[in-house]
């Protein structure tokens, strides 16, 4: 296999790091940034050659444009970016603040939309090149407590839906990686809102507290979730979507079908409402 370039951000912890160590290890070279200084630096010293570090805040819509360039100077070619930095907000709609939705939004929706639409001119230019979100199941399906979550990550899949139509002519193509519940350190890492009182008897508490004691399980394995969104990104033709896990898999195709039902339980409806011919 040829060696690769990948641009990944959010490569601090998590999925991000993970996916940084298993490329270096493999004789990839990673352009990997991240907020704060000092989160690789092992992995620096082990990799020199093959890892360089930019920071980035993907709120920051001209650090993004500044960095993007940095890493195109850097390595003249980049064959995959993944947009992987983002956070999770929890709470019910009600419960959280004006300012946890203002950056819910600019970090996991205008921060991936901006460094997409920045990345896709080099990408033409070099000729082609493939873009990996990560996303969550979430783009798929909805908990209580996690709306504005939510809307952020079906909101990007759909951005997706329609920039890859745009670019395919360019030999631009995507991948959405949709984890499941993983053992990372994202439930660790919520931004959690106050709770209400109010929410304590409904759906939004029952979740609250299935994370408070475990009862919601979290199967997800992080190491084999990256090495699969890796192995699909090797592939000559690789899936649009990648459900990673079994409560992933269920819980979107359970909603697929679900929507599935609803659809058709309204066709006469639905056909009703064209112009008489």
């Amino acid at each position: 296999m040829n060696t690769k370039t990948w641009f990944i951000t959010g490569t601090s912890t998590g999925l991000g790091r993970l996916m940084t160590e298993q490329l270096l290890a493999r004789g990839d070279n990673v352009i990997a940034t991240l907020r704060k200084p000092g989160a690789l630096d092992d992995l620096l010293e082990r990799y020199s050659k093959q890892l360089h570090v930019l920071l980035l805040d993907i709120t920051d819509t001209a650090a993004i444009r500044r960095v993007v360039q940095q890493a195109f100077d850097h390595a003249g070619h980049i064959d995959v970016l993944v947009s992987n930095a983002g956070y999770g907000l929890f709470g019910a709609a009600e419960e959280v603040t004006d300012g946890q939705i203002a950056r819910q939004i600019a970090t996991n929706l205008t921060g991936s939309i901006q460094l997409i639409r920045t990345v896709l001119p080099c990408l033409r230019q070099q000729g082609g090149g493939r873009i990996i979100q990560v996303s969550s199941e979430g783009g798929q399906m909805a908990w209580p407590n996690f709306s504005l979550y939510h809307a952020t990550k079906w909101d990007i899949e759909g951005f997706i839906e329609s920039v890859a139509q745009e670019v395919a002519p360019f030999g631009i193509d995507f991948l959405i990686a949709e984890p499941g519940p993983t053992a990372t350190n994202f439930a660790s890492g919520l931004d959690i809102a106050p709770p209400m009182a109010c929410y304590e008897n409904t759906p939004a508490g029952e979740v609250r507290r299935g994370l408070a004691d475990g009862s919601i399980a979290i199967n997800g394995d992080a190491v084999k979730t990256v090495a699969a969104i890796v192995a699909a990104a090797d592939a000559e033709n690789p899936p649009f979507r990648l459900a990673l896990g079994s409560k992933a898999y269920h819980s979107v195709r359970e909603a697929l079908n679900g929507r599935l039902q609803v659809l058709e339980a309204t066709r006469a409806v639905a056909l009703s409402a064209d112009k008489e011919a």
